[in-house]
């Protein structure tokens, strides 16, 4: 895939979270039970990982975030898991709050 392409598709599905974070995230409320919230975390995580691994890591931080998942503070890792290979993309991601410590967590 060409270098402008990846561009393109990280700049369209930045242009969607935005669209989303500016028209139905108001009407839906602020009660993300992270920081930084899950739009942003999926965005971030695909400028920096690239649609397909940071489209993944998005999805599993949105169903972590229910009232039976972990809070606090959980920003975008600098690296891919070890783990993470192109053909099983949900092996980078992460599922549950077990990676969170006391320390980041609300009100913990």
């Amino acid at each position: 895939m060409s270098r402008l392409r990846r561009l393109s598709v990280r700049y369209v599905a930045h242009l969607l979270i935005r669209g989303y974070q500016l028209t139905l995230s108001p009407f839906i409320g602020r009660q993300c039970r992270y920081l930084p919230t899950c739009s942003e975390y999926t965005d971030t995580a695909i400028q920096r990982f690239g649609f397909w691994a940071g489209g993944w890591m998005g999805l599993a931080r949105i169903l972590r975030c229910n009232p039976w998942g972990s809070s606090g503070f959980d920003p975008v890792r600098d690296q891919l898991d070890p783990a993470y290979r192109w053909w099983r993309p949900w092996r980078g991601a992460r599922w549950t709050g077990r990676h969170m410590t006391s320390r980041n967590r609300l009100g913990g």
